[in-house]
């Protein structure tokens, strides 16, 4: 405290005047202290200059575990394409009904076809999604992709698989999904969309009879193709990796049943 320090007796009376002087020299001691002491704390909480701590980069890369590169290479798990429950919820299915199974192909080498993905996305009831019976329930939808060495070698394919379709089936038209060209096939059982998609040929199968089934097949398949070919664009080589396209935003699930239609379809 600045100024004169004075302490008062039991009596009231003062000290005397040396003894006062040596109190104030020791208060003033200790005030230069405590400054010193109060001046330390506040360099070491507030000083804007200290560094940051850092930490080393593979420390840093460790929050973000499990985003390694996308391999380029089809995917050999469909739930990478689409999840069961999002495929469930477009066809109005109970939540954790919907399988899905997943189908290596073989190359080609007398078309330059490098691989190929079959998925079949299966309807059931709650023993059917969490027991043995997982694959035996009705078919949502059926798809094909083929990969191509290279993209002229994939459009040349889908030019030859869109026009043997086109024999057999009752109705067939042109149609782009996005920027995405494709050929739809009716038939009575099924209706089939083909498409090409930068080294990838894709082919969808939607039974008639698919459980949960409001919308027509038109509607439907093009629907489910901006949802998948998102998956599809970094797994492809970036020297032929089409502009990927914004997938739709999904409609409100709608209850339904059905039987299972027969699904076919080349690729």
């Amino acid at each position: 405290m600045a100024g004169r320090t004075v302490r008062r007796t039991r009596s009231g009376e003062s000290l005397s005047h040396d003894r006062t002087f040596l109190r104030r020299g020791r208060s003033a001691l200790a005030g230069v202290l405590l400054a010193a002491v109060l001046a330390g704390c506040g360099t070491a909480s507030g000083d804007t200059g200290i560094a940051v701590p850092t930490f080393p980069a593979e420390q840093s890369g460790a929050a973000q575990a499990g985003r390694e590169p996308i391999p380029i290479a089809l995917p050999t798990d469909c739930v990478q394409l689409m999840d069961p429950e999002q495929a469930g919820a477009l066809f109005g299915q109970v939540l954790g009904s919907v399988s899905v199974q997943s189908v290596r192909g073989v190359p080609e080498a007398s078309v330059n076809r490098t691989e190929r993905t079959a998925c079949t996305y299966r309807a059931g009831g709650q023993a059917q999604a969490f027991g043995g019976a997982r694959n035996s329930g009705p078919v949502l939808f059926q798809l094909n992709i083929g990969r191509y060495g290279d993209t002229a070698s994939a459009t040349r394919q889908w030019q030859l698989n869109t026009n043997a379709e086109r024999g057999s089936a009752t109705a067939s038209r042109d149609i782009t999904v996005g920027s995405v060209p494709g050929v739809l096939v009716e038939r009575p059982d099924e209706t089939t969309l083909a498409l090409v998609y930068g080294v990838d040929t894709l082919t969808f199968i939607l039974p008639v009879a698919a459980p949960g089934q409001t919308r027509s097949a038109a509607e439907t398949l093009p629907d489910l193709a901006q949802r998948i070919i998102p998956a599809l664009t970094p797994t492809q080589p970036p020297s032929a990796r089409p502009t990927p396209a914004a997938p739709p935003t999904a409609p409100a699930p709608q209850a339904g049943t059905g039987a299972a239609g027969n699904a076919r379809g080349t690729t």
